[in-house]
């Protein structure tokens, strides 16, 4: 009876009768290795490290995670834009969230100036040492819109001129160009450029709060000149007569015709002498002659037409008649 339990108890052990050595060597290697990785799993977790949670997490940590993650996704849409649809978006937000109208955020261009505002603002008729003294980016500007303008004529509104009010002005490039002003009439709304006269006209005009006045000069057609004169007459400039070659041929010093008239003397002793001398030979002759020839006009010269004039002017002169007829 004994060993007849021993063998079962055996067979029961090793399935059968089948035993293996190697099956306890493997239940150990396997021990082994979960206490293994039991211990390296405590080495990885980090002190500030949550533990795992294996069951579902809780409501306010989702709701935590998802907001950082559209915060995200927000931040990363918004650094996408420019500037410009970056501000309509946050508008428009705003009018969603707080309501309003879009014409609320709309700026106002009330206090808006210009260029052109800043130069009528401080523009000054005539610039003197004392408006220089205080400048600031304003006059700078109004001074160098004013050292453009030409202010040799003015350009003219008499539409109120029986008001004995008129309006008067310097010429820009363009006007000087065309003669505007000068060769044509200087009424602001007249063209005309036949009969045209000087005016010199005593400007007095309140600026800044001030009362000037200057002395301009403009040209008028007839029809604008009555206008002008319609209360009273102003000064007319006329052109002055040329006297300046009249002046320096009788101004001309007794030296110099002492001069003049003892070198011709000279010059006809030695021409005597040559003629003298050469009457001898043929050839001389000849030579003579064409001197004589050129020396003084042929007969047929005279009637070719009138003689030129030979004197000729000075720059100085030159200069004095451009101006004269400039400045009428």
């Amino acid at each position: 009876m004994v060993p007849s339990q021993l063998l079962l108890s055996a067979a029961g052990r090793g399935h059968g009768g089948y035993d293996s050595d190697f099956s306890d060597e493997e239940n150990r290697e396997k021990s082994v290795q979960k206490t293994k990785s039991v211990k390296e799993d405590g080495l990885l977790i980090k002190p500030f490290q949550k533990p795992k949670q294996g069951s579902v997490v809780h409501r306010q940590f989702a709701a935590e995670e998802w907001d950082r993650e559209e915060a995200r996704k927000r931040r990363c849409h918004l650094i996408a834009m420019d500037a410009y649809e970056r501000h309509k978006k946050f508008v428009k937000d705003y009018i969603l969230y707080y309501g309003g109208k879009i014409e609320d955020f709309r700026r106002s261009g009330a206090n808006d100036k210009t260029d052109l505002d800043v130069i009528r603002e401080n523009h000054r008729f005539l610039w003197d040492e004392e408006d220089e003294a205080d400048m600031n980016w304003e006059k700078r500007l109004a001074k160098k819109y004013y050292d453009k303008l030409f202010k040799e004529y003015c350009i003219a509104d008499l539409s109120r001129y029986k008001e004995n009010k008129f309006g008067f002005r310097w010429r820009h490039e363009q006007e000087v160009i065309s003669g505007k002003g000068q060769f044509s009439c200087g009424n602001k709304h007249c063209d005309e450029k036949e009969g045209l006269k000087s005016w010199e006209v005593n400007f007095g005009y309140v600026e800044h709060g001030e009362k000037k006045n200057a002395l301009v000069k403009l040209r008028l057609c007839p029809e604008c000149s009555h206008k002008l004169n319609f209360h009273h007459r102003r000064k007319e400039v006329k052109a002055r007569k040329k006297r300046g070659r009249a002046e320096s041929k009788s101004k001309e010093p007794k030296s110099k015709k002492k001069k003049s008239s003892s070198a011709k003397k000279k010059s006809k002793k030695k021409t005597h002498e040559d003629e003298v001398s050469s009457e001898g030979s043929d050839n001389s002759d000849k030579d003579s002659d064409k001197s004589d020839v050129q020396d003084g006009p042929s007969d047929a010269d005279f009637w070719k037409g009138p003689l030129r004039d030979t004197d000729d002017k000075s720059r100085e002169e030159e200069f004095d008649e451009y101006f004269q007829d400039l400045f009428l």
